[in-house]
């Protein structure tokens, strides 16, 4: 794959790897015009290596100062037949929305839910999240940077909010695969989907340690299924009840066939099964940005190499200026009366903030220019036959 220049995001092509032309005419395309076809983009060097360090020290401060024993945390799995069992039925994973909460790793929590004894727990984890773009300075920083804020716009969402942000691990030889699936299944929006991810590598993302796959132009498939709220749970209070479920919403789609599993074939190193339905590997450098239609079909498979592979990943929806609102079925839901974090509202008040700062310099140059000095004008003669004259 052809190296990007320092400090130039390129994005590439899905089917040859290698990076495609900046917008701006003269045959080239745009990142708008990309998305578009494919439902995805891959963006080098997004993030600087600086921006990718900062996060993953900051992630390992975290670890630091979180006890596994006095923390009740699930593990956290993609597997159809056991998620509803996991994430389904646990007020932890619930309660994540705006703070930061942490997630085992498969076969890392015994029978009490908590870290087996003896296992590291910075080893042990599968994710963290879901407000660290909310509650953390660092991952707050990037979530809320200009350069996303300029992306998402370029993209076409007007009224951009971030519901969710994800630390995702994939340990090295334990990283359990993600299974089939669409964003805009958790994230859902009406009248229309509008979730876009923004997967950040901080990590080389290989076939050998479980880079993403995505199939493109499945983002102009419907959504296949919903991820909601149990009413049996919560509307007429039977605890025993999950509390969250699927809802079909496509089944005639032939994507069902593997939605929420692997594709037959999945299995590498060929991973053959992948290829014939249309997946393609989007492998990464550190600081790469993959840009993720909430529709478009995409997995990861299993990291059985002894190398990490952490991505940082946000998500975000239209919000309601533009006359779209966030589904009440959905799992995430912040606190009654907070708002999920608005990057229009940022950007428009970053902008006044820079209008006012240029106004004030401005005024202070003026001040700061010299007074011109005023200095008497030339004596005139007296004017020949006037009073003053005396010819006698």
């Amino acid at each position: 794959m052809a190296a990007a220049a320092a400090g130039t995001p390129q994005r590439c092509g899905p089917t040859t790897g290698e990076p495609l032309a900046a917008g701006g005419g003269g045959g080239e395309t745009s990142l708008k015009a990309d998305f578009e076809r494919d439902g995805y983009l891959l963006i080098k060097g997004f993030a600087s290596a600086a921006e990718c360090s900062a996060m993953k020290d900051r992630m390992q401060e975290l670890i630091g100062k979180w006890d596994p024993d006095k923390t009740l945390a699930p593990v956290f799995v993609t597997d159809e037949g056991q998620q509803l069992t996991n994430q389904g039925s646990s007020d932890y994973f619930l309660d994540s929305a705006d703070r930061i909460h942490f997630f085992l790793e498969k076969d890392a929590a015994g029978d009490d839910g908590k870290l087996k004894p003896g296992l590291e727990k910075a080893r042990s984890l599968n994710k963290v999240g879901h407000g660290l773009h909310v509650v953390d300075e660092v991952f707050k920083r990037y979530s809320h940077s200009d350069k996303v804020t300029n992306l998402v716009a370029e993209l076409g969402w007007l009224d951009p909010v971030l519901p969710q942000s994800m630390y995702i691990f994939k340990q090295p030889m334990i990283g359990g695969e993600v299974t089939s699936h669409q964003d805009s299944s958790f994230l859902y929006t009406t009248p229309r989907p509008t979730c876009l991810g923004l997967w950040l590598s901080l990590d080389e993302a290989t076939l050998e340690n479980g880079c993403l796959w995505a199939r493109p132009g499945s983002h102009l498939e419907p959504v296949r299924r919903l991820f909601v709220r149990n009413p049996k749970h919560f509307t007429e209070r039977n605890t025993s009840a999950p509390q969250m479920v699927f809802e079909p919403l496509d089944a005639d789609n032939k994507a069902n066939e593997w939605e929420g599993k692997m594709p037959a074939g999945w299995q590498p190193p060929t991973s053959r099964g992948l290829y014939e339905r249309g997946f393609k590997p989007l492998e990464c450098e550190p600081g790469d940005l993959v840009v993720i239609h909430g529709q478009v079909d995409h997995l990861s498979l299993a990291n059985t190499s002894p190398k990490h592979r952490e991505t940082f990943q946000l998500h975000l929806v239209e919000g309601p200026a533009r006359g779209v609102t966030w589904s009440d079925r959905n799992w995430l839901q912040y606190p009654a009366g907070k708002s999920f974090p608005s990057l229009r509202a940022e950007r428009l008040q970053e902008q006044e903030r820079k209008r006012k700062a240029s106004a004030l310099e401005a005024d202070l140059a003026m001040r700061r220019q010299p007074c011109p000095l005023l200095l008497p004008g030339p004596t005139r003669p007296p004017d020949v036959g006037s009073d003053n004259d005396d010819l006698t």
